[in-house]
C-alpha cells in the first residue's frame, strides 16, 4: 500500500520523488522563486519558473542537468512575472529547449524589463515563447503528462499544472501554505484568484502535493483545513 508523506514530511522535500518522476527543487534570485526540475527514468525532462538571475544559479542549474544527463524538452512559466522568467534566456540558449506559457500573460511578459526595474533586477528582454498553452492542454515529455489549468488572478496568463498520475500540482503564485498570491500588481485580482482557487485547485485530491512558487510546499487537504483565505 502506498504511503502518504505527512505535511512536515513535504515540507522537508528538495528532492520529491513520486511513483514515476522525481522534482528536483531549487531556490533562486533575490525572491526565492522555486524553480522546479522534473524528469523521469527517460532523462527527458521540463523547468518549471527557473528564476536563475545571476551566473552562479545558472552554473548550478546547469551543472544539475549535466550530472543527472538530462535532456531538458520545455521550460514551463506559470506566470509572467520578471523572477519567474529570469533565467528564461539561459535556459532556451544552453538547453535548446522550448518556452511555454499562456499568451494573455504576454503584456507583462513583454513588459518585463521595465518590471523588472521598479524590483531592482537587472533584465534584459525576455526571448519569445515557442509555443503557448491553454486552459486543459496536455504537455507531454518522457513518460509524464501535465494538464493545464488557467488560473489567473495573481496575474494575466497564470497557470497550475497537474499531474494526476503522481499526485502533484504546481500552482505558481496562485496558493501558498496557510496564504493566496498578492494581487495588488498589473492585472491582478483577488475575486478572480480565489474563483481560480475554487474552481480549479480546491477541487484535486486532497492528498495531492501543492508545489508553490515560493516557500513550502503544502497538500490540497492541508489548505482546505487551514487555510483562512479559502475557508472564510
Amino acid at each position: 500500500m502506498k504511503r502518504h508523506l505527512s505535511l512536515n514530511e513535504i515540507i522537508q522535500i528538495h528532492n520529491y520523488k513520486a511513483q514515476t518522476m522525481v522534482v528536483k527543487t531549487f531556490r533562486f534570485n533575490p525572491f526565492q522563486v522555486n524553480t522546479y526540475v522534473l524528469y523521469d527514468e527517460t532523462k527527458e525532462a521540463v523547468i518549471i519558473d527557473p528564476g536563475d538571475y545571476v551566473i552562479s544559479e545558472d552554473q548550478q542549474l546547469a551543472d544539475f542537468i549535466d550530472k543527472e544527463q538530462l535532456q531538458v524538452k520545455y521550460v514551463i512559466n506559470t506566470h509572467p512575472h520578471v523572477d519567474h522568467i529570469a533565467g528564461n534566456r539561459f535556459c532556451k540558449s544552453h538547453f535548446n529547449c522550448k518556452i511555454l506559457m499562456h499568451e494573455n500573460g504576454l503584456p507583462i511578459y513583454k513588459k518585463a524589463h521595465v518590471y523588472a526595474v521598479v524590483f531592482g533586477f537587472d533584465f534584459e528582454d525576455a526571448p519569445d515563447a515557442d509555443q503557448f498553452l491553454k486552459d486543459g492542454d496536455t504537455v507531454h515529455f518522457g513518460n509524464q503528462e501535465l494538464k493545464v489549468l488557467y488560473t489567473p488572478g495573481h496575474a494575466d496568463g497564470s497557470i497550475s499544472l497537474y499531474d494526476q498520475a503522481n499526485q502533484m500540482v504546481f500552482v505558481g503564485d496562485a496558493l501558498f501554505a496557510g496564504s493566496i498570491g498578492r494581487t495588488d500588481l498589473p492585472t491582478g485580482s483577488q475575486t478572480l484568484l480565489l474563483q481560480s482557487i475554487k474552481d480549479k485547485i480546491m477541487v484535486l485530491p486532497d492528498d495531492t502535493v501543492v508545489f508553490c512558487g515560493h516557500e513550502i510546499s503544502t497538500t490540497i487537504g492541508h489548505e482546505k483545513l487551514y487555510n483562512s483565505f479559502i475557508n472564510n
